[in-house]
């Protein structure tokens, strides 16, 4: 096939042009306008009105390195199970590090596989109940994946209101239509659901990371098994809290190694590592090999983090304790804020949001704490899905009760006008 030459294309053979003659010579006009070029656009003009707007909501964000020893207490990591610094888990990243390497040089599919990769998927699929797994370099990265692998043309994503923006932002790239429903009701799940013919794919966070709150996964898969409908499940917030000895959400709701299930984790949480996973039937890990972008494309997990990781994993199987711990601080935390007349939410996994007044105000809250010692989170539109600013709060199996006391002692002293009910 010949295609038609385009204007300009080098390819192109062009007609010799005629020789250039100088226009006529003119004396300059004493009236003309001096000749000035026209001013350069600025590409990024926008951006700084959108931080104009963002100062004025009081919504701007900014980085603050740590110290090497972190906060004397902190409260705003996802250190669930205090296993990050626990000396099984460096001594084995640092020891991946120097046997493998700082990184995994390649993807997966090509060099970025090792057999420290290959154990953790492994262990992790025993651990989870589930046929299979497969690591990759972020939770994010992970959610990514389940979504637009797992949903077809044509097909219908069913996703909750209150999902992760990992989720969200898999809806967006997915080729099937996306129907965001209430936040935990399974009746919006069944009336999205129903009379849809083709593939279908319901999304939600077990554990959601704003408030806390837990997904109501034992009454939504019935609903999802009834239309045909495959259930993805989001555990970052529920691996190592969840289930029997830290399981994660699918074990504790009976769904896990279920053939119509899938779940995803993050091993940054309670395995106090880096990176994520997809677990499920062998058959979906073996088209996400095929077809996920974020696992074809990206490099590979550093092998540091999955050795630290498998340690951190082995360290939970040996001590089953720990979510119970994690679970403990959080109530108890819950329950004095609350008898201090703080308005917060009650925790179902780990996670406690203590809401504040107004942005502004929840700012204000988190800077106090931290110049008291205490590294809370703060949350602010647009991250929250209800318009409503918050501390977050996450519980550690490693607090002590001095620690629990000094938390609770500065977040109600530097509670701004308004936070008390």
């Amino acid at each position: 096939m010949t295609l038609d030459p385009r204007p300009g294309d080098r390819s192109t053979p062009r007609a010799p042009r005629p020789p250039a003659t100088a226009p006529p010579a003119t004396a300059p006009s004493a009236t003309a306008a001096p000749v000035t070029a026209p001013a350069a656009r600025d590409p990024f003009g926008w951006i700084d009105e959108r931080a104009r707007a963002r100062r004025r909501a009081g919504l701007v964000r900014t980085l603050r390195p740590r110290a090497a020893d972190a906060a004397p207490l902190d409260l705003a990591g996802n250190d669930y199970l205090g296993l990050t610094r626990h000396p099984e888990v460096t001594r084995a990243a640092a020891d991946a590090a120097l046997r493998w390497g700082a990184g995994s040089t390649g993807s997966r599919l090509v060099t970025g596989t090792t057999a420290l990769h290959a154990e953790l998927e492994a262990e992790l699929a025993a651990f989870c109940g589930f046929e299979s797994a497969l690591v990759f370099a972020s939770g994010y990265a992970a959610n990514l994946a389940a979504v637009t692998a797992l949903s077809a043309p044509g097909g219908l994503i069913v996703s909750d209101a209150g999902n992760h923006a990992s989720l969200i932002d898999g809806c967006r790239l997915a080729r099937a239509t996306t129907e965001v429903v209430a936040h935990r009701d399974p009746d919006t799940v069944r009336k999205a659901l129903a009379g849809h013919e083709g593939p279908a794919l319901v999304v939600t966070d077990s554990v959601f990371s704003v408030d806390g709150d837990a997904a109501p996964l034992a009454r939504l898969a019935p609903v999802c098994r009834a239309a045909g409908a495959a259930l993805l499940i989001d555990d970052a917030h529920g691996l190592g809290v969840l289930g029997e000895g830290g399981r994660g959400a699918a074990d504790a709701a009976g769904l896990a190694g279920a053939p119509d299930v899938v779940c995803t984790v993050t091993l940054s949480k309670a395995l106090g590592s880096q990176g994520g996973a997809v677990l499920g039937p062998a058959r979906v890990v073996e088209h996400l090999v095929n077809a996920a972008r974020t696992f074809i494309f990206d490099t590979g997990l550093a092998p540091a983090a999955a050795a630290g990781a498998l340690a951190a994993l082995r360290v939970l199987r040996r001590e089953p304790e720990r979510p119970g711990r994690a679970h403990g601080v959080a109530r108890e935390l819950y329950d004095r804020l609350t008898g201090a007349g703080l308005d917060a939410v009650a925790p179902d996994a780990c996670v406690l949001s203590v809401l504040a007044p107004a942005p502004e105000a929840a700012l204000r809250w988190a800077a106090d704490c931290r110049d008291e010692g205490l590294a809370v989170g703060c949350f602010r539109p647009p991250s929250v899905p209800d318009g409503i600013s918050r501390l977050r709060l996450t519980a550690r199996a490693d607090l002590t009760g001095e620690q629990i006391d000094r938390a609770v002692e500065v977040i109600v002293r530097t509670a701004p006008r308004g936070a008390r009910r």
